[in-house]
């Protein structure tokens, strides 16, 4: 089969013929239908968070059908369409057994430390499969299983209580979830800081109140409009050193800030201001959990969540491609989200 593979730092994908992933008993072999290009797959590529073995398939939004299914079985059967939890664990340990699944003693992320969706199939463990409705076209069930799952989490771990206000710095593939989901969650006001003119544009039609970092300076702007008293949860979506303290400066007495976007970048506080004086928490959001996802995918099908405008692209299984738009992640450029739909489907 064909899988577009990191072969090392620094260095472009290559398209690779390998051999269609064998399954063990309690796995499913899946014909992938759709691969989401996350933004982490550039950090990947760019070294900024080691990838193993190498060569490795890339790619951790991944939806498609079930083609074939272990010898014990499954609750999923042979032709239904799924979408794929990207953390394979082994659901006995401890932090499996809490609900914890990101924690697992032997857990292995598809994409990044075993064989991912860049490719025209991939094998998983039957219980990383979950049932994707037919309302939800392949290219948004992608991307449902990471840019919506984390922002989700990240929700779920700020507390957020209706009649909060929230600011979501990124607004791309992540944040358009977030802001929506926020809403859902019962924020009476959220928003939406980015330098991008399209994405906030975007930001505005879910609802979000836009903030044009090139235009204005997003903190004293959000201050401005909150009457001095900042957020109640600040979301920090894009890893850039400059946005997470932009976070934490906008944050209000007893707000949540939560930290999700990669950095190599050292996060500065100001002890007291920032943190102390207003006994702000300052908490950090990894990935989500498996039990998560069947509600998310739910709101999903009910329109509470619109995945419609999510995907922005679409291209083939090809490297060229999928080069140019980690490229493209890498520039902060305007696309939301692009999707990989290989060419075989």
């Amino acid at each position: 089969m064909k899988a577009v593979r990191f072969i090392g730092v620094n260095q472009p994908l290559q398209m690779q013929d390998i051999p269609v992933p064998e399954i063990g008993e309690r796995d499913i072999l899946v014909k992938v239908r759709a691969a989401g290009v996350c933004h982490s797959d550039a950090h990947y590529r760019a070294g900024i968070s080691p990838v193993r073995p190498v060569p490795l398939t890339l790619g951790h939004e991944v939806a498609g059908v079930v083609e074939r299914v272990g010898a014990q079985g499954s609750h999923v059967k042979v032709g239904e369409r799924v979408c794929l939890h990207y953390n394979l664990s082994c659901g006995d340990c401890y932090h499996c057994s809490t609900g914890n699944d990101q924690f697992c003693e032997k857990v292995l992320m598809i994409g990044h430390y075993t064989n991912g969706g860049y490719a025209e199939y991939i094998a998983v463990p039957a219980r990383n499969a979950i049932h994707l409705p037919d309302e939800i076209p392949f290219e948004q069930g992608a991307t449902l299983m990471c840019a919506s799952a984390t922002a989700f989490h990240a929700l779920r771990k700020s507390r957020l209580k209706a009649g909060e206000r929230v600011a979501i710095f990124g607004a791309g593939g992540l944040g358009q979830s977030a802001i929506q989901l926020a809403k859902a969650f019962g924020a009476i006001e959220v928003y939406a800081v980015d330098i991008n003119p399209s994405k906030l544009e975007l930001a505005k039609q879910h609802g979000a109140i836009p903030i044009n970092a090139k235009e204005v300076d997003a903190v004293a702007e959000i201050k401005k409009q909150t009457h001095g008293k900042g957020v109640d949860v600040a979301i920090e979506m894009i890893g850039l050193p400059q946005t997470m303290k932009q976070a934490m400066q906008v944050a209000g007495v007893m707000a949540r800030v939560v930290i999700v976007g990669l950095s190599k970048q050292p996060l500065e506080i100001q002890t007291y201001t920032e943190l102390l004086g207003n006994e702000v928490e300052l908490i950090g959001s990894n990935d989500h959990h498996l039990q998560e996802l069947p509600l998310l995918i739910e709101m999903a099908q009910k329109g509470i969540l619109d995945t419609s405008h999510i995907v922005s692209k679409t291209v083939p299984l090809d490297a060229d491609a999928i080069n140019a738009t980690l490229d493209e992640l890498e520039r902060f450029g305007s696309d939301v989200r692009t999707v990989i739909v290989p060419a075989s489907n």
